[in-house]
């Protein structure tokens, strides 16, 4: 089978990200990475990727994937366009600065004669999409979203208490009838198990009052600081029918999302047409 040939510019959280699905995906070959100094030596199991400071240094990519810091990007899409590569980027850019910079690269995409995938992320990418589909499921109402689940101190101190658990991150939401939901994810004591953990908490009077989901996570401390949540809702108005809410909630690390998006648009830019195109969630 012949793999897509694939280069990374950048190699932060994101471009690190990109590396790793791409070394495990059979369908792509990873040809190597751009960054300032060609002489740092990229960590396993990245040590026999080709590292250069320009792309032109490399086997030429069929796909390049921008992963740059948003200050740098505009920057750096035009120079990657000037040479002739097919780009995928996601710079997190909002509103008027956004627009402008999707702008801008299609008009060098045209230029240069290359295709270009724009807005290949989370956020921008799949997260507003997933809330332009709320929005037309349920088309009166009003949306809210918050970044994650709140944290709650006082049931996060009483979860470390339970049986079974060394470590234990609380956290609770509503759900779209306003129903308050908790979530505990719990890092077991060594030879601990879950079920008799999520029995424990099914008993203890604190949690008993509220829907209690227990998640075992390997490390609490990595959660907290690299998970990344978010509660999307879409709250319908009593003119546009009976229980017509919807309601998204999820803990995920955003980088990794991310980078799979930007891997899912290189392969389809084999298929476009010079210029740029916004990303979409079918071909």
């Amino acid at each position: 089978m012949k793999r897509l040939r694939l280069a990374i510019v950048g190699f932060g959280r994101l471009g690190r990200a990109c590396a790793e699905a791409a070394l495990h995906a059979p369908d792509l070959e990873l040809v190597g990475v751009v960054v300032r100094d060609a002489a740092v030596a990229l960590p396993a199991p990245f040590a026999r990727v080709p590292v250069a400071t320009h792309l032109r240094d490399l086997p030429r990519p069929e796909a390049t994937l921008s992963c740059v810091p948003v200050g740098v990007a505009p920057g750096v899409a035009a120079e990657l366009l000037q040479q002739g590569a097919a780009l995928v980027e996601c710079a997190a850019l909002e509103g008027h600065a956004l627009a402008a910079h999707h702008e801008a690269i299609g008009e060098a995409a045209l230029r240069h004669r290359v295709p270009a995938i724009v807005g290949a992320g989370w956020d921008p990418g799949v997260l507003p999409l997933v809330r332009r589909a709320f929005e037309m499921l349920v088309p009166e109402g009003r949306t809210e979203l918050r970044d994650r689940p709140g944290a709650s101190l006082h049931h996060t101190e009483a979860a470390r208490m339970v049986p079974g658990v060394a470590d234990a991150l609380a956290t609770e939401a509503r759900d779209a009838s306003g129903t308050l939901r908790r979530y505990v994810y719990v890092e077991l004591s060594r030879g601990a198990a879950i079920e008799p953990v999520r029995e424990a908490f099914a008993r203890d009077p604190l949690f008993a009052g509220e829907e209690t989901l227990v998640f075992p996570v390997d490390s609490v401390a990595s959660l907290e600081q690299a998970g990344h949540g978010i509660v999307l809702e879409r709250l319908g108005t009593a003119r546009g029918g009976a229980h017509q809410n919807l309601l998204l909630e999820a803990r995920f690390e955003a980088s990794t999302f991310a980078a799979r998006v930007m891997l899912d648009a290189a392969r389809r830019l084999a298929s476009l047409r010079p210029g740029a195109h916004r990303y979409s969630l079918w071909p």
